[in-house]
């Protein structure tokens, strides 16, 4: 039986992904996704770097939460995929970007819609594994490059070549105008990620964290300006979805707009919760995070395309099976899936806490007993009641 390299026992499962004779590479050539990534460790000055496997063609898949979710990819396939990228890397400082010999590389690349080849060249040559182990992160083999070069023509798009180069547009101006034109929510980000989009004397490099909230806060705020506006549902209505060990139900009320997510771990019964009322969150979502922005995004886009408001409530019940993140992109396409599908439409909320249960695997009174939405429910009279 063989020992293990790191910690010489037999077996050994902690070290397991460390199969096969490791791979020296000191040059990446093939064709990134394309994807760029920022960090946000010692923020302000920052990694900056670009993801690329060893092979060319279209690598789209390797990136894209759009095409994993629509393939129902398992999160050990995703896992392999993303083993498969170098992510080369620079520093950089925020605020003074143009400092960096990589950042016309970046644009690019984030300005791109298609694979496209590149060459990096590594400070240090680095070992490429083989990911066996299920705790892989989405972002790994990193290491520091001298140069970037690309080896080929990135096309892009008309509508993002413009808002790149209008500098007198605000960002949340730009977020707005791309997605409107059907851009992908994932390039917006990456736009905003790199800094081309904005005021000229404004635009900075963006961690990709920070980024993918600010435009989901900022796309789901813009249509909620409309749906505050619009005439409420007239009953209980209930979407739900589920990928690998994510659960979602989301439970839409008759009244004005309102939203809360909570969430449930099985693994730990951990608890998560936010809320906003009618009137707009000033306040990070804490608990949630990144997954409340997206979870309202989905919910906003089906609201302001049926012309309506009301009162949601987010329940995500997650399983043991979801042993390995894989990031918000792939919440937003879950939530995303759950308005695709028509309604369940109940005329009393009994019904529909009913219909929720009989998917769920906790009691509903777990996550119900700590609703917001609920306690205030029904408590104050509309207008219409006294007519």
């Amino acid at each position: 039986m063989a020992c293990c390299k790191t910690c010489s026992q037999e077996n050994c499962k902690k070290h397991s992904f460390l199969i096969g004779k490791p791979r020296l590479i000191d040059k990446i050539q093939g064709s990134t996704p394309p994807e760029v990534f920022i960090g946000k460790w010692n923020y302000p000055n920052v990694y900056a770097g670009i993801l690329a496997p060893q092979e060319y063609g279209d690598t789209k898949i390797l990136s894209s939460p759009e095409i994993w979710h629509a393939k129902k990819l398992q999160i050990n396939e995703v896992l392999k995929l993303r083993q498969q990228l170098i992510y080369g890397r620079q520093r950089a400082s925020v605020k003074k970007p143009q400092a960096s010999k990589l950042l016309p590389v970046l644009h690019e690349v984030a300005m791109t819609h298609k694979s496209v080849a590149l060459e990096l060249s590594l400070k240090k040559p680095i070992e490429q594994h083989k990911e066996k182990d299920s705790k892989t992160p989405l972002i790994s083999n990193a290491a520091e490059i001298n140069y970037a070069k690309l080896e080929e023509n990135a096309p892009v798009k008309p509508k993002i070549d413009c808002l790149v180069n209008d500098i007198h547009a605000k960002s949340s101006e730009s977020i707005i105008e791309l997605d409107s034109s059907g851009i992908p929510t994932s390039s917006i980000i990456k736009l905003l990620s790199v800094g081309l989009l904005g005021l000229a004397s404004r635009r900075k490099l963006v961690p990709t964290r920070w980024s993918i909230t600010a435009v989901d806060d900022t796309l789901s705020k813009e249509k909620l300006k409309r749906i505050r506006y619009y005439p409420e549902i007239q009953d209980y209505q209930v979407f739900h979805a589920e990928y690998i060990g994510n659960h979602y139900e989301f439970l839409l009320l008759p009244e004005k707009w309102s939203f809360e997510v909570l969430e449930i771990s099985l693994a730990s019964f951990g608890v998560w919760h936010d809320y906003e009322s009618f009137f707009p969150r000033k306040k990070y979502a804490q608990d949630v995070t990144g997954a409340y922005y997206a979870n309202r995004l989905a919910l906003t886009e089906y609201l302001d395309k049926i012309k309506r408001q009301a009162s949601c409530i987010v329940l995500r019940q997650i399983g043991t099976e979801y042993y390995a993140p894989l990031g918000v992109g792939i919440l937003r396409q879950i939530s995303r899936e759950a308005f695709s599908k028509p309604a369940l439409s109940f005329s009393t909320l009994k019904e529909a806490l009913e219909n929720i249960q009989s998917r769920l695997r906790v009691h509903i009174d777990n996550y119900l007993s700590k609703s917001i939405i609920l306690q205030n429910y029904g408590k104050q009279k509309k207008l219409s009641q006294f007519f």
